[in-house]
């Protein structure tokens, strides 16, 4: 990817979007470069076919430093991998982030999980509760934004054979550290020019791939957790919206996003 100064001295009359898009631009080119076996035989990657509203995502709300970047792990079928949007409820993404933009599809889909776009009607559970929790305490998506981001390590969804969503964790174990290792050095750049302070996983994986990525590197970033709001996570279904609460207190984030 080359070094981040040279990165910059190249990107030094765009804007802060520009330079993130940029990052992750080079990331898809990176990414082209792998392959995968068994059990994954469908690759998607939002940051193809879904580049415009993605873009709209970025340009709208990542024109400036932030000081809490929230780090999901990588796209679930109904959420980023049909809006470009990370955890992207479709309904969320139209009504309350106003992320607009045309959606085209993989070259290889597989029939039970085709890409709809924002017109998807299927709902992803933890898409609607993490962009569901910040509406409630957040009077629009700019008091959000003002100082805070949402981004995924690995921007790929990855689907077996009979259509079942397989995380990087699924992958076997050489696969997923080439994977890491590239999508690790984005997350350091993108760390960098947003100048983040602290960078929240969502769910463990997340937060301690981040946690090795930032110490390999030597990026001085705080790095916590917050539960997945996942509905196979049987502590989430008890109620997110107050567990999620209680620990964005906890980390002393919650009065950079309510109102």
């Amino acid at each position: 990817m080359g070094s981040s100064e040279g990165l910059m001295n190249f990107l030094e009359g765009d804007s802060l979007a520009e330079k993130f898009l940029h990052i992750e631009r080079e990331l898809t080119v990176r990414l082209k470069e792998l392959t995968f076996l068994d059990p994954v035989q469908y690759v998607y990657n939002p940051l193809d076919y879904a580049w415009e509203p993605h873009q709209d995502y970025v340009r709208k709300y990542c024109q400036s430093c932030k000081k809490v970047l929230f780090l999901g792990m990588n796209p679930g079928p109904f959420g980023m991998a049909q809006t470009g949007v990370p955890f992207g409820e479709v309904q969320l993404v139209r009504e309350w982030l106003q992320v607009r933009g045309q959606v085209s599809r993989p070259a290889c889909e597989h029939p039970k999980r085709p890409i709809r776009g924002l017109e998807c009607p299927q709902t992803e559970v933890s898409g609607a509760r993490f962009w569901g929790f910040f509406r409630s305490v957040c009077a629009s998506p700019e008091a959000f934004f003002r100082h805070c981001f949402v981004h995924n390590h690995c921007p790929l969804l990855f689907i077996s054979q009979s259509g079942r969503n397989l995380t990087p964790a699924d992958l076997p174990a050489a696969q997923r550290e080439r994977l890491m290792q590239v999508c690790d050095d984005a997350l350091c750049e993108a760390v960098k020019l947003l100048g983040v302070a602290v960078v929240i996983g969502v769910g463990r994986f997340a937060e301690q791939r981040a946690r090795k990525a930032l110490s390999a590197a030597g990026i001085p970033v705080r790095v916590e957790g917050v539960m997945h709001p996942s509905p196979r996570n049987p502590q989430a279904n008890k109620g997110w919206n107050a567990i999620i609460r209680a620990r964005l207190e906890e980390l002393g984030v919650m009065s950079l996003v309510a109102d």
